[in-house]
């Protein structure tokens, strides 16, 4: 029926996207890139070995085939406050996606990312649940209404990582509580991406 092309977006190219754009005239192909931030002292700490203009490049031109794609983005990196998270809102709104997924930063074991943290814990944004909702309300609010959700939160199985914060609640109850959330502040996605 078709295929999901996970990948990153300093490893495509024109011959391999033709390539797609040749399948996805009798299959379903979409693509989706792992970005993750849009801020380049961010991609250069956590070792991306690309820059956020690589993402738009290759954003640009799955488009230009007219792929559908989506982008996935991890919240809470070193370095970034959450200020900085939000005004990454009108980055990825100029991008030519029609989904996202989202997740907050987990520290797995035995993984650069856990020793960076135990040396400059200062520079990592660490949320509550409670925190984190209110956070993601704030994102919704500022990304483009067309734009799919696919997902705001991540789960990593509890003995890959060096602790559960949130305990062991489920996606399925963290979107039940999203939801609950959006409703208690009268809000939306979308209801601030035309204020000027």
């Amino acid at each position: 029926m078709g295929i999901v092309v996970g990948t990153r977006p300093d490893c495509v190219d024109e011959e391999k996207l033709d390539m797609m754009a040749e399948l996805a005239k009798d299959h379903i192909v979409i693509v989706e890139y792992g970005i993750e931030s849009c801020y380049d002292r961010t991609l250069e700490r956590i070792n991306r070995g690309h820059d956020f203009e690589c993402a738009r490049r290759a954003c640009a031109m799955t488009a230009e085939r007219g792929l559908p794609m989506g982008a996935h983005f991890i919240l809470g990196l070193p370095g970034e406050s959450r200020q900085m998270m939000l005004e990454e809102c009108a980055m990825i709104n100029e991008l030519p996606i029609r989904s996202v997924k989202f997740h907050q930063l987990q520290f797995v074991k035995n993984t650069p990312m856990v020793l960076d943290y135990e040396q400059h814990p200062a520079d990592f944004e660490r949320f509550t649940l409670d925190e984190y909702l209110d956070f993601f309300c704030d994102m919704l609010e500022r990304l483009r209404p067309d734009l799919y959700i696919e997902r705001f939160a991540g789960e990593v199985p509890p003995r890959f990582v060096t602790d559960t914060p949130w305990g062991l609640i489920r996606n399925a109850e963290l979107l039940h509580l999203l939801d609950r959330r959006l409703e208690e502040r009268d809000t939306w996605q979308g209801r601030l991406y035309y204020v000027k």
